[in-house]
């Protein structure tokens, strides 16, 4: 019971975090636009239809190419483009087509934005069209960097001040900066305070998988760590919801930073996680964190800490010896991932799947905006499938394997991206099915490189291994908006781009070992064995232990693995 609500209170905020990731896909849109004139139109002309108002015509707007043709009330003519308008120096006739002289001047009376759908977004606030598209384009890549600076930093200090504060400051950063954003008054304070909002909501998921993986058993602890995912996805769907609720960006995005605010009023009350106490040697708050679990759980003998600190002391499986083992660990570097071909070829692999599991799964979500169709209904849709794709992934996993999970999905990933591409873009129903198909594919195989990635290294480099490749995975949240930038290049270039290294994720996996049912491996020389002959890893089980010792052992001395969407 006390397990039970400490976790569904710390993935609760998790939700928040997928909001705000996603949240630029209906605050960032680029409505279509003309160049702006001064002064009173009295007619405007498009083609062959004439109507009295300029926001009569977008309805009829299908290119960017497309120009309107405005007479003023002063009797002048012009031609409005998107980044130019065009003076007609013959002003008798109101056509369509002209072939007399014109005077081409910029847009310095700014823009006129088509606000059927979006009343006003950062695009229409700022005039970051033309010449600053650029910074547009910005918003997201430089979300995503915050995403990575605030994953080392929170991470590194929720090893040092503990999980609890972090969770605290996290938690009311991501409340106090998701309103400020709405109150920022130009685009450089819009970007900075963005940033440090993806630093903070970063922070929080990096240290709520560890909170929840400490306090959860090991029985529940797989499904509990994936389902982290899932509640993320709920965010994104609450992003579709609020969108189509709420028109105006800093309206939609106050929305959107209410929506969690009950943890943030309620997340004082969690408490620090016992395997942190013990690690700083305060034994005194472990043991009434221990009570008030068994209180909870109506335990009648709860957990004594002294006897806890000796089955932790004589554990034969992890042979860790205090500060030594702490001293042993520090000498290990990055290298060590590429001490041998058969463990650098495996880094190399799981590195790829990292990247490749991050860019597609972003390229997906914020690709199906532009699907065609009902936009809030495409994301909705699209953050709507990951939630029976973890379980699926949780049930491969446990049946078939890590590996025997992984290529499948990263292939059929791969040829749900050629398919689209077959697909005739009027089928706007099966474009959007396709792409949730590949979202739902993507996402199995993002989910269960988590774990697959703790299973395949050495004890002694096993943090290292995870955090090397969650930044891998952060590498490619940053890159997954460029990559979407190019469907202007060619509108299949990101299904392209995420095929090819799904493919290749899928091919190159081939080679990784199984891991289902093997015991952990401790040296690299066992986890090279492991590659070696993938049927018999060591050919060594680890002993048994005793009973109580076991139990405890489970309930609070397993490893813990760092994850990050």
């Amino acid at each position: 019971r006390f397990q039970a609500c400490v976790y569904f209170a710390s993935v609760f905020q998790a939700m928040s975090c997928g909001i705000h990731y996603l949240a630029s896909v209906f605050m960032a849109v680029t409505p279509n636009f003309v160049c702006g004139i001064p002064g009173n139109v009295s007619s405007v002309l498009f083609h062959n239809s004439s109507k009295a108002r300029l926001e009569d015509i977008w309805t009829m707007w299908t290119s960017t190419q497309n120009y309107i043709v405005a007479q003023m009330e002063n009797g002048e003519i012009w031609e409005l483009n998107q980044c130019s308008k065009s003076k007609r120096e013959v002003s008798f006739d109101l056509a369509y087509e002209y072939e007399g002289n014109k005077s081409l001047f910029s847009c310095p009376d700014g823009f006129l934005y088509d606000d059927t759908k979006w009343k006003s977004t950062v695009v229409t606030q700022w005039d970051l069209v033309c010449e600053r598209e650029w910074l547009a384009k910005l918003i997201q890549p430089t979300f995503m960097l915050g995403v990575l600076v605030g994953a080392v930093i929170f991470g590194d200090i929720a090893d040092r001040l503990g999980r609890q504060r972090v969770i605290w400051f996290t938690s009311a950063g991501q409340f106090v900066f998701g309103i400020a954003v709405a109150f920022t008054f130009d685009y450089y304070s819009f970007v900075i305070v963005r940033f440090l909002l993806a630093m903070v909501s970063s922070g929080y998921l990096v240290v709520a998988f560890v909170y929840v993986t400490e306090f959860v058993g090991i029985k529940a602890r797989t499904w509990a760590s994936m389902h982290v995912h899932a509640f993320f996805a709920m965010g994104i769907m609450v992003v579709a919801l609020v969108g189509f609720l709420v028109r105006t960006w800093w309206v939609y995005q106050i929305f959107l930073s209410i929506a969690t605010l009950p943890f943030v009023l309620c997340c004082w009350m969690l408490p620090e996680t016992p395997l942190w106490l013990l690690s700083e040697k305060r034994y005194e708050d472990a043991q009434k964190v221990m009570n008030i679990m068994a209180r909870w759980n109506k335990v009648s003998t709860p957990c004594k800490v002294s006897e806890l600190c000796s089955v932790q002391q004589d554990d034969p499986v992890t042979g860790r010896t205090g500060d030594n083992d702490a001293s042993s660990t520090k000498k290990h570097t990055i290298l060590d991932l590429f001490c041998n071909w058969y463990i650098a070829r495996r880094t190399i692999t799981v590195w790829l799947v990292w990247f490749t599991g991050s860019l597609g799964y972003y390229v997906f979500s914020l690709s199906s905006v532009s699907l065609g169709g009902n936009e809030y209904l495409n994301l909705f849709l699209i953050g709507a499938v990951e939630l029976p794709c973890y379980i699926i992934a949780c049930i491969g996993m446990d049946k078939l394997g890590r590996r025997n999970t992984l290529i499948p999905f990263l292939i059929l990933s791969a040829l749900i991206c050629v398919l689209i591409m077959f697909i005739p873009q009027d089928f706007n129903v099966l474009i959007i099915l396709a792409n949730m198909a590949g979202k739902f594919s993507i996402g199995v195989a993002f989910g269960l490189i988590y774990l697959y990635t703790a299973e395949l290294y050495p004890t002694i480099v096993r943090s290292l291994a995870v955090g090397s490749g969650s930044m891998m995975c952060r590498v490619g949240s940053v890159v997954a908006p460029f990559c979407v930038y190019l469907r202007s290049v060619w509108i299949f270039m990101p299904l392209l781009l995420v095929g090819i290294m799904a493919l290749l994720s899928g091919i190159l996996t081939l080679m990784l070992p199984e891991t289902l049912g093997k015991p952990l491996t401790n040296t690299l020389e066992e986890a090279t064995e492991m590659g070696r002959n993938k049927e018999n890893c060591s050919g060594k089980t680890p002993p048994a232990h005793s009973g109580a010792a076991l139990e405890k052992i489970e309930m609070f001395g397993q490893e813990t693995v760092t994850t990050e969407k």
